[in-house]
């Protein structure tokens, strides 16, 4: 088969599009012909290298992955909604989080706190192929009628933003909301998210032709965080009050200005750190304020479960910015690193 992998940790450079070995489905797992991979920025930092992954090389990377069952190792474990077993010519996704499945943590719903918990294509090779193996209990149904790139474009990105907002902030209806990178994939979700909730949403951007576009989205403020202060801005557009959350993924580069926008008693959370590990913040501002900061990391499983089901229902669309061929994963890499998409990159193998 063909593949993007990497040989050595380093910049967009070390991304090899090469001849590799066709993987085969051992027991429980299923072998499937990849139709769509869509990226995250969890594959640049593992290409980088990044403490929290080991991996042996050569590396595949893509946690986001749609295609057909091709073919399925003996004993398999994982079953559809019906009850069948999946079989070669199934149309589906690839859940990113996977956790061990039988500790108190997975059994208790929370796979996501599993001590084993991984993400599909970081701990394990993933999708930048034209062939994929994953346990077959992560496997998913596409929904009818969406089609292998929307389903690639919102599982990591929906998920993480459905459990920052949804499960961990508990956005209630009419509340204020502020989402940093309208643009990106997970902005983009999570604007979607925070008006199925019944949020007002503002939201930052990068750029001035980036302005309509979140607007058609949804937004009801849009700021432009290169030339305006985040925080006084929000500050401003509810009358000094301040925002019940942010939503929070980029870092010290933000971190400031996100906390000044957050009104009495706001909540704060974060699932990344783009710009960076370290933040600090002002303890007698924190405690004066009642502002509650939360950690919130991919999701549960049966999270997933609902928004497939909600992407398959025209409830929430996966925001496609461009599709490349496999071959040119390394620009696809680099148009992300630019900051100049509006939604998901995929690949097509």
């Amino acid at each position: 088969m063909k593949a993007v992998r990497f040989h050595e940790h380093g910049g967009p450079e070390v991304l090899r599009y090469e001849e590799a070995s066709d993987p085969r489905p051992g027991p429980g797992e299923a072998l499937v012909r990849v139709k769509a991979c869509a990226l995250n920025h969890l594959d640049i930092w593992i290409r980088q290298g990044i403490p929290a992954y080991t991996i042996p090389m050569p590396h595949i990377s893509g946690c986001d992955v749609a295609g057909v069952v091709e073919a399925v190792g003996e004993g398999v474990a994982g079953r559809r909604l019906d009850s069948t077993r999946w079989k070669a010519g199934d149309r589906v996704l690839i859940a990113p989080g996977q956790g061990c499945g039988s500790c108190p943590a997975c059994r208790s719903g929370w796979d996501n706190r599993c001590d084993a918990f991984t993400i599909y294509g970081a701990g394990t090779q993933g999708g930048y192929a034209d062939l994929a193996v994953a346990q077959a209990q992560h496997l998913l149904p596409i929904p009818d009628g969406v089609g292998f790139e929307e389903a690639a474009a919102f599982p990591l990105t929906f998920l993480t933003a459905w459990h920052m907002l949804v499960t961990r902030a508990a956005v209630a209806p009419g509340e204020t909301v502020l989402i940093l990178g309208a643009g990106s994939g997970i902005g983009s979700a999570a604007v979607q998210i925070a008006r199925l909730a019944g949020a007002r949403v503002l939201a930052t951007v990068g750029s001035e032709e980036k302005i309509p576009r979140a607007k058609g989205l949804g937004v009801d403020e849009v700021i432009h965080h290169g030339r305006e202060d985040v925080g006084a801005r929000a500050q401003a557009l509810t009358g000094g009050r301040g925002v019940d959350v942010v939503f929070e993924h980029i870092g010290p580069a933000t971190w400031g200005q996100s906390l000044a926008a957050l009104a009495k008693g706001g909540r704060l959370v974060t699932c990344g750190a783009t710009t960076g590990g370290e933040a600090t913040v002002s303890l007698r501002a924190f405690y004066m304020r009642q502002i509650a900061v939360y950690g919130s990391l991919m999701g549960r499983r049966s999270e997933l479960d609902l928004l497939t089901r909600l992407v398959g229902e025209g409830k929430l669309k996966p925001v496609i910015d461009s599709v490349f061929p496999l071959a040119e994963a390394r620009q696809a890499q680099e148009r992300m690193l630019a900051r100049r998409q509006f939604g998901k990159i995929v690949l097509s193998p």
